[in-house]
């Protein structure tokens, strides 16, 4: 079982393939299991690639009190560093690409290019009518999922999030049964993410200091204030691309893991050679 340290805790993770180096973060209530139908679907034909499980996910150690997104950015600079690895492609989806681009606006030469799906980084649209009548059904479920979680009904916390937040109606019964158990297992974990509060905050000015290609996706079934945060991203990063993935929600690796290894295989190639 690979682990390496970082900070005050130690990561598990798992390398497979060769090439340039690919490192994959996973967002909320799961780990780098996540990304195995997208690595096996040719992402570790064309790549190095390094899927890990974020403190206090999957094998990997848990913090001794509640972590913060900046301790998730630590992390994956460490991770890049020990590893050897950048500057390196890195692909994030949901608090993943949040802890990516937080990443990015610090730390800008760990990055060889960027894939974000989605990251939830609600902060950037607090100005934006539209995007917060959209986001206000969504912030009074999360506020019952963490009282579920609060009251230890950590099931009903994660059925609640699948159905009425990430995934839509009638999800939760359509996820494998082992997957069901890796969302109730990290419930707590997110529930300590969401109480950190800068959770959802990015420096825009800071980004711009990145120059690395970024790809900044979101589905056509995800909520539509996830393209209202892309668009602010868009404006601050010098070199950022969009794609919308037809048919697709909030996790394309997992849904439509081909279409997603094809387009990170083909982003990263295509920036290969070129400079900023």
């Amino acid at each position: 079982m690979a682990q390496v340290p970082v900070g005050d805790v130690r990561l598990h993770y798992e390398e497979t393939g060769e090439g340039e180096p690919l490192v994959l973060v996973h967002g909320s209530w799961n780990d780098h299991r996540s990304w195995a139908a997208a690595i096996e679907a040719d992402l570790r034909a064309a790549f190095r690639v390094v899927a890990y499980d974020r403190r206090g996910h999957g094998r990997s150690e848990a913090a001794p009190k509640p972590g913060s997104r900046r301790q998730d950015e630590d992390d994956l600079a460490a991770l890049i560093e020990v590893l050897g690895l950048g500057p390196a492609h890195v692909a994030g989806n949901s608090f993943g690409a949040s802890i990516a681009v937080g990443l990015a606006a610090r730390r800008p030469e760990l990055f060889r290019s960027l894939v974000l799906h989605e990251p939830p980084l609600t902060s950037l649209v607090g100005d934006d009518a539209a995007a917060q009548a959209a986001l206000r059904p969504a912030a009074a479920t999360i506020e019952e999922v963490l009282a579920l979680l609060r009251d230890g009904q950590d099931a009903a916390g994660a059925r609640l999030f699948v159905e009425d937040v990430a995934l839509g109606p009638g999800a939760w019964e359509a996820l494998p049964e082992a997957v069901q158990d890796t969302f109730v297992s990290h419930a707590q974990t997110w529930r300590d993410e969401q109480e950190d509060p800068d959770w959802a905050r990015l420096d825009l000015t800071a980004l711009g200091s990145c120059t690395a290609p970024v790809l900044l996706s979101h589905g056509t079934e995800s909520p539509v204030w996830f393209a209202a945060v892309l668009d602010r991203l868009a404006a601050a990063l010098p070199r950022a691309r969009r794609h919308t993935f037809q048919g697709a929600g909030h996790i394309p690796h997992m849904t439509h893991p081909r279409a997603y290894a094809a387009l990170v295989t083909a982003f990263c190639r295509s920036d290969r050679n070129t400079s900023p």
